[in-house]
């Protein structure tokens, strides 16, 4: 399979679907696989340029789980992050460890899925490809739902095609490194696979490039070498509980300095017990509570011109839905940590110091 190819100064991949529009008039603002709903109750917004238009963060559902090598499910994802939930459905959010609100200090709106076709992988990532374009180029930051960790790639596709490639760096949680040649099926373009495709093409410097969270028994030591020689840095499990959590989050943000930076994060990052609604569960991961930490403070501390929380799979995750309410409040956590930054840099320009 041939990946999408950015096109020109509208940044709409060559080969991407004729019928974009068409396609996302006949979604709608409906879920694709849902009913229809937005992320906290927040103003809906259309896709395209004219409804970016004065956001500062735009979600987009990428409702695609089509590169799953264990358990599906994760295309509902989506809407399961954006309905768990238990306060009343209005824009308003007082952090209270940050006290901030993060939608009184930016533009947030919901632009609804993305309609990525079950079973099309590369006509779904042209679909996203261009939908995150879209948003950069109005001057706003996307903020993927997953979907499977293969929609990084078209999302991160987007950002490049418009800031161009080796221009920001990326941390990666996840308890997987995803730097395999091909997936188990012998396919490129994968959720396990998708790490390798962004560092072959260039789209990130490997020295830019930081996973934390790794760990159990997969990828090998030649995978792993070929990583470790283009510069990238993998903080596994066993070094963060040697060091801290901490400790290991401070040089990461000292090495990539403060931006510009994609935050990734795969929900299996989390162990679990505290996260079993994933396609892919692997033991011994960090709390909720450190990921909701770690991910607030790369938010305050680098310039994110994008995000994701991806591989929630709602059918794991029990009648408890721990896992989509988890990755609602990494959402949140992101955006307060961004909201936090702005002030604090609104009151360092009027002479102020930050809160």
């Amino acid at each position: 399979m041939t990946p999408p190819t950015p096109g020109g100064p509208g940044g709409t991949p060559d080969d991407a679907p004729r019928d974009y529009d068409d396609a996302v008039h006949r979604a709608g603002y409906r879920g694709v696989f849902g009913p229809a709903t937005s992320f906290l109750g927040l103003p809906r917004c259309d896709q395209g340029p004219t409804g970016y238009a004065g956001a500062d963060v735009v979600i987009l559902g990428a409702p695609f789980d089509g590169t799953t090598s264990h358990r599906p499910g994760a295309r509902f994802g989506p809407q399961a992050i954006r309905r768990a939930d238990y306060l009343p459905h209005v824009p308003y959010r007082p952090h209270l460890g940050l006290g901030i609100d993060p939608f009184g200090e930016l533009t947030v709106v919901d632009a609804g899925d993305v309609p990525t076709p079950p079973g099309e992988t590369e006509q779904a990532h042209a679909l996203l490809e261009r939908a995150v374009g879209d948003v950069v180029a109005a001057g706003a930051v996307p903020f993927t739902l997953g979907g499977d960790h293969s929609v990084a790639w078209p999302a991160m596709r987007g950002i490049a095609g418009r800031r161009g490639a080796g221009t920001f760096s990326v941390i990666h949680f996840d308890a997987h490194a995803d730097i395999g040649d091909t997936s188990d099926f012998g396919t490129k373009y994968g959720h396990g696979t998708v790490m390798r495709r962004v560092l072959e093409a260039g789209i990130v410097p490997g020295d830019r490039f930081v996973q934390i969270g790794l760990r159990g028994y997969w990828p090998g030591p030649r995978t792993l070498a070929w990583a470790s020689e283009l510069g990238v840095r993998s903080v596994t499990m066993h070094e963060l509980r040697s060091r801290g959590l901490d400790a290991c989050l401070a040089a990461v943000l000292a090495q990539l300095g403060d931006g510009p930076v994609y935050l990734t994060i795969d929900i299996d990052v989390v162990d679990p017990g505290m996260a079993p609604g994933t396609g892919t569960p692997e033991p011994g991961g960090l709390t909720s509570r450190e990921l909701l930490d770690a991910v607030r403070t790369c938010a305050q501390r680098t310039d994110l011109v994008g995000a994701e929380v991806v591989e929630v799979s709602p059918p794991y995750d029990g009648p408890g839905e721990i896992t989509a309410f988890l990755a609602n409040r990494v959402v949140l956590e992101v955006l307060s940590g961004m909201a936090w930054r702005r002030r604090a840099a609104s009151q360092a320009g009027n002479g102020g110091a930050p809160s």
